[in-house]
């Protein structure tokens, strides 16, 4: 069990994995390079923990203590304990959730071991937003995909608003990089996955006729906000497919499309 240490100075060493939090670039350049990445509330970092993850540490303001006690009894990372006025100092925002731990990267697992027995599969291609990104990773988990594809330039899935917004669920889908985009495409045919790519092209079917096909094996591909998927990975896919809009609307955000996707492509019982 590890013994809860009350710290009151804001600039104790200790406290350095939770220091300036809201400077994105900060922690985007930080969290990777020293293997870190956060988790921030009591749901969340049970996830964390359940999922495997060792924690480095945890910060926890005095109220919550009682609350993650069990965590704790269970923990071998030193737990710090702070007010919220020295929680806000060292993280650069209002903790309102109370509960912050430190929690270690694990190496990313090749591509080619995510795919064997998967049937379903999201790939993004250089998503910078991280709440979409965190939203994205629910839906995979709420809706049966079995692993999620990153481009190299997509945002981390385990920066603290993504996994925030995910409700960690980023935690529970199989996810990984790809390296030689959009190369990677073709990795993924010879797998024997069709690739649809979700755009506005010419060429694009309606996703209700997607689904009316039923693939076995199906990649599910969404790009960036704004701008959609570039040119070299929609002329690598196999299908381009849109969501058939109402009201003049051209198109959903790419959370709530891929949404849509996972939901209608989902794999029919047998």
């Amino acid at each position: 069990m590890a013994e809860p240490v009350l710290v009151t100075d804001p600039d104790d060493p200790r406290l350095h994995d939770y220091t300036d939090l809201t400077d994105v670039a900060l922690r985007r350049r930080r969290e990777p390079a020293e293997g870190l990445f956060i988790a921030e509330g009591e749901k969340v970092i049970r996830r964390a923990a359940d999922a495997g993850y060792e924690m480095r540490s945890m910060l926890l303001s005095e109220k919550w203590v009682d609350v993650m006690r069990d965590v704790i009894e269970e923990a071998t990372a030193p737990v710090y304990v702070v007010s919220p006025a020295v929680a806000e100092q060292v993280t650069g925002y209002h903790v309102h959730r109370g509960a912050l731990a430190s929690m270690a990267r694990r190496p990313l697992p090749d591509p080619a071991d995510l795919l064997p027995g998967a049937r379903r599969v999201a790939v993004f291609e250089d998503i910078v937003d991280h709440a979409n990104v965190g939203a994205a990773f629910r839906n995979a988990a709420a809706l049966g995909v079995d692993a999620v594809l990153l481009t190299p330039r997509c945002a981390d899935p385990l920066y603290r608003r993504s996994v925030k917004v995910s409700m960690g669920n980023v935690f529970q889908v199989p996810w990984t990089r790809l390296d030689s985009w959009p190369h990677d495409i073709q990795a993924l045919r010879s797998a024997g996955f069709t690739v649809a790519a979700f755009c506005l092209s010419d060429r694009a079917i309606t996703l209700d006729d997607l689904a009316a096909r039923d693939h076995d094996r199906l990649a599910l591909l969404f790009g960036t906000e704004g701008d959609g998927l570039t040119p070299g990975a929609l002329a690598a896919a196999d299908e381009h497919v849109r969501i058939p809009m109402d009201a003049g609307v051209d198109s959903l955000n790419v959370a709530a499309a891929s949404a849509v996707a996972f939901y209608a492509t989902r794999p029919r019982p047998a």
